[in-house]
């Protein structure tokens, strides 16, 4: 007859060499989520975010990646606005849309100088200057209530808008490279556009 002591002694043994594989499945589940979680805020960058575009339509940026995007919060009664919008014009029609795209967030928190509908900003941009590049709905792009996206280029360059026009540099890979205010001009910044777009031409060229 078996000893009772020897019974208890034999299950506490067999919980143990079972509990030894599920701590360690655990743990490793554990480890395996970690670094899921780490790699997925890794790959967090401006393409990986949705905004609405300017009729209304919610839209992923990620149809962007690959290519440069100067990312501007623009505005219709802006002393800026003239200037801006033609040579934003003429850089959109120089370099895109297959390798460049200006990406334009109209904003009304400076000076209300964007107070018009989505609807009539878009036939102001698209009659006044032949407007070719996206736009996307009008949004706050500073403060509390800031469209995510605008939160990641701040984050990102330390450089929060302080009026409008102000100017995002951005990647192919979705990383914001450079900031500018809405002193400096198109055509300052250009030569940061357009060796980007180079590099994307010359590694096209390799691949093939």
């Amino acid at each position: 007859m078996l000893d009772p002591e020897g019974s208890v002694e034999h299950k506490a043994s067999s919980s143990k060499v079972f509990l030894i594989p599920l701590a360690m499945f655990l743990a490793l589940a554990t480890l395996l989520f970690l670094a899921f979680a780490t790699s997925q805020q890794k790959e967090t960058d401006f393409y990986t975010f949705k905004v609405v575009n300017i009729r209304g339509k919610l839209v992923s940026l990620e149809k962007y990646r690959g290519s440069v995007s100067l990312v501007v919060n623009v505005a219709s009664e802006c002393g800026f606005t003239d200037s801006h919008y033609k040579a934003l014009q003429q850089l959109q029609k120089h370099l895109g849309p297959h390798h460049f795209n200006v990406l334009a967030f109209p904003c009304n928190q400076f000076g209300q100088q964007e107070p018009d509908s989505d609807k009539e900003i878009e036939s102001f941009a698209r009659k006044t200057y032949g407007v070719s590049f996206p736009m996307f709905s009008k949004t706050a792009v500073t403060g509390a209530g800031a469209n995510a996206a605008f939160k990641y280029l701040i984050e990102s360059t330390g450089e929060e808008p302080t009026w409008n026009f102000w100017k995002y540099l951005v990647a192919p890979n979705g990383k914001a490279v450079k900031a500018w205010d809405s002193t400096v001009t198109v055509e300052e910044i250009k030569p940061y556009i357009t060796e980007l777009v180079r590099k994307i031409i010359l590694k096209k060229k390799d691949e093939l």
